[in-house]
């Protein structure tokens, strides 16, 4: 490796540093759960996706290690040569009945399912629009296409409605998060339904944080706003709801479904999804189904928290999701606040520019199902000791 392009990484690595926004990785020595231990102690976990505290459970364990003993360990192939199992077939099937859908596909991950949506269905006489804080699968999925690409502001839809009307593509797709991760806001999906409907354009949905955590089952965004099967197009994962290990899926028409396995990339060059992952992530759907108390639970957990923060007098974002974005400002702030929080045994992360506006850094906390309020009630506090020290509680 030449000499001049080390040099270059290490003198911006060195900046990061110096700037204060390095990231580091923290070991943890143990499953993942509503706590954690890390460097020999346990620590509350706050920045996990793990919204229905299914990644250790007993069940999700089971029937992984049932999958190894009666599949194996991996497919060893891609799906259309050698790698479809029973599991696969079925998993496919649960998906798509649970979104109400014609049919699903598979995929290693949700950014792979993105990936291969866009520059599958669309082409050179087609457009895409998207909204501009969506996830960055999303961005480079749409940059693999070579549809014509349209970036709307957030949540504008004067503003989408105005791009539509100026476009003449012969096929139009607009999509949009369900639940912007970082805000933890959710798109108003029924709005953007009619407005689609209005002027032929497609919707398409990313739903990965609100598979599992939204709606009084647990069906995602669109059952949370009353248009549950009416979306045209979903996309998500299984690993942050449901069961927290990975996997990501299309759900839709027949004929995208059938396309994608035909002609999608990332499903004809990946390898499959192993046995045990498709197992677990089948029994994490069985106990969403058999125990809907936990989505209550997290909405009860939610709630309470942001009144918890919002007493002590920090800026929270409005919301009903298990996001819960607490503002500090500043990147390097946000970040020196994460670090004191891992010392008062609080496992949470900060996020600050690119990842969110310049001015807009904040504490990203995430609720758990699994989290009792004892543990809450712990976090909170240590939030609002380093918020007041560092002087970002506003009331």
């Amino acid at each position: 490796m030449p000499d001049g392009l080390t040099r270059h990484l290490e003198a911006e690595l060195n900046a990061l540093r110096e700037a204060g926004t390095y990231r580091t990785e923290r070991e943890l020595e143990g499953p993942q759960d509503a706590e954690v231990k890390v460097n020999g102690r346990e620590v509350v976990m706050l920045t996990s996706n793990n919204y229905l505290g299914l990644a250790n459970h007993p069940r999700i364990r089971a029937a992984a290690r049932e999958a190894v003993d009666a599949w194996g360990y991996g497919m060893a192939s891609v799906r259309f040569i050698c790698g479809t199992d029973s599991l696969h077939l079925e998993l496919e099937e649960r998906i798509a009945d649970f979104f109400e859908a014609d049919a699903a596909i598979l995929y290693t991950s949700c950014w792979n399912a993105n990936e291969a949506l866009f520059a599958t269905i669309l082409d050179d006489p087609d457009a895409v629009f998207s909204d501009e804080l969506n996830h960055a699968s999303i961005i480079d999925g749409i940059r693999l296409c070579k549809a014509r690409r349209h970036r709307y502001p957030h949540a504008d839809l004067e503003a989408l409605e105005k791009l539509l009307d100026e476009d003449e593509s012969r096929h139009r797709v607009v999509v949009t998060d369900g639940v912007f991760s970082m805000e933890g806001e959710l798109a108003d999906l029924s709005a953007l339904l009619d407005l689609c409907e209005r002027k032929r354009a497609t919707l398409v949905v990313d739903d990965s944080h609100a598979t599992g955590v939204l709606g009084a089952r647990g069906r995602g965004t669109a059952e949370e706003q009353g248009v549950h099967g009416r979306i045209p197009i979903t996309t998500g994962t299984l690993g942050k709801a449901l069961g927290g290990a990975a996997g990501g899926f299309v759900a839709g028409p027949r004929a995208v479904v059938e396309t994608l396995r035909q002609r999608s990339r990332p499903y004809l060059f990946s390898n499959a999804l192993p046995p045990m992952i498709v197992a677990a992530s089948l029994a994490a759907f069985d106990l969403l189904d058999a125990e809907p108390e936990r989505v209550a639970r997290l909405r009860e957990n939610t709630r309470w928290f942001r009144d918890a923060l919002r007493e002590r007098g920090f800026d929270v974002r409005e919301g009903i999701h298990p996001v819960v974005p607490v503002m500090v400002g500043d990147t390097a702030l946000a970040i020196r606040l994460s670090g004191e929080l891992f010392e008062r045994g609080i496992y949470v992360s900060g996020f600050g520019f690119p990842v969110v506006p310049k001015g807009e850094a904040r504490l990203r906390c995430q609720i758990s199902a699994a989290h009792t309020r004892d543990e809450l009630a712990r976090a909170v506090d240590a939030i609002a000791e380093v918020g007041q020290s560092a002087g970002v509680i506003v009331a």
